[in-house]
């Protein structure tokens, strides 16, 4: 009996390694985007991305959105978006220390609104609440002009500043980033 349990056991260790040595295999997988500052100081997020696989993506709970407006998201899919910075930063108008740090957004029609959590090593569900969070931001919402199949992070820079920006389904949103 304790060899089956024991085999059982490593046979399961095993496969988790396995796979999670893998993340390109999976259904939404790794991405990350990078802004480089002029002095050589970054910013990366590093997030999985899913498909919209004809599925409604953003809209009212009532509408069986995959991401109902105004309720917090994790921003992509399985483990939570992490944020990274090598420098002290402004996200919006927010001030934000150089370190690690988890994205979560709480989509709306109109507007979005960026969370950057101080906790880290969460998965992307577990959205730890308020008390964690260092600074919720105000991003800007546009319509795509072409539907995006996949969720994708980005990041445009001009000068000293990067603008992230994500987009998905039919909705674009961005947020200014600047060095501080």
């Amino acid at each position: 009996m304790k060899k089956v349990v024991l085999f059982t056991a490593l046979f399961l260790a095993i496969t988790a390694l396995v796979s999670a040595q893998d993340k390109s295999k999976r259904p939404s997988p790794p991405a990350s985007a990078e802004c480089e500052f002029s002095d050589g100081k970054t910013i990366k997020v590093d997030y999985s991305s899913p498909r919209a696989k004809g599925r409604k993506i953003f809209g009212a709970a009532s509408d069986k959105a995959l991401v109902p407006f105004g309720e917090i998201w994790r921003t992509g899919a399985n483990e939570a978006t992490t944020f990274v910075t090598d420098t002290k930063v402004t996200v919006g108008a927010k001030d934000v220390p150089a370190g690690s740090y988890t994205i979560f957004t709480i989509p709306a029609a109109d507007a979005w609104t960026l969370v950057i959590s101080k906790k880290t090593g969460e998965w992307g569900t577990d959205y730890p609440g308020e008390k964690e969070d260092l600074a919720r931001v105000p991003m800007s919402v546009s319509k795509n002009a072409a539907p995006v199949e996949n969720f994708t992070i980005a990041f445009d820079q001009a000068g000293d500043k990067c603008t992230l920006h994500m987009e998905w389904e039919n909705t674009g949103a961005s947020v200014e980033i600047a060095e501080k």
